[in-house]
């Protein structure tokens, strides 16, 4: 099956419909780099903490393993969120968007998810007029 020919199945299917995790793993609209985009958000209070990129085996990791995983751009390499922190994001479900090039992961955070220290990295505000930094660099 190909991979459109997936998502337009999924489109029309009931709940609990599936497909195996293989086929939908091929299917997924990995783009040039073998990456997608992947949003973190807070599973209790939906706070989207994180935008970040995933290749096919940080996702089998993060699948896998319960703790999230994530394709490290600037280094080309694997990033374990918390790895080095203890910041940890540890998965409580994964999302695919209607035709297979977004990721939504639900975490449960631990400690900040930004690197500045604050609680999402969506911190800075922007309005007609001006960026504006909306939430203070812990002390």
């Amino acid at each position: 099956m190909s991979a459109s020919a997936l998502w337009l199945q999924l489109e029309s299917a009931d709940a609990d419909h599936s497909v195996a995790l293989g086929p939908a793993l091929e299917a997924i609209a990995w783009n040039e780099a073998g990456l997608i985009p992947v949003i973190a958000q807070r599973y209790d209070s939906g706070e989207v903490l994180m935008l970040a990129w995933m290749n096919r085996s940080a996702l089998e990791e993060t699948l896998h393993s319960g703790q999230v995983c994530y394709w490290s751009r600037s280094r080309q390499q694997l990033w374990r969120k918390g790895e080095t922190s203890g910041h940890r994001q540890r998965l409580l479900s994964a999302h695919l968007d209607c035709d297979g090039d977004a990721l939504l992961l639900r975490v449960e955070q631990q400690g900040p998810a930004c690197h500045t220290g604050r609680p999402s990295c969506f911190y800075n505000e922007l309005d007609e007029e001006r960026l504006r930094v909306a939430v203070s660099r812990p002390t």
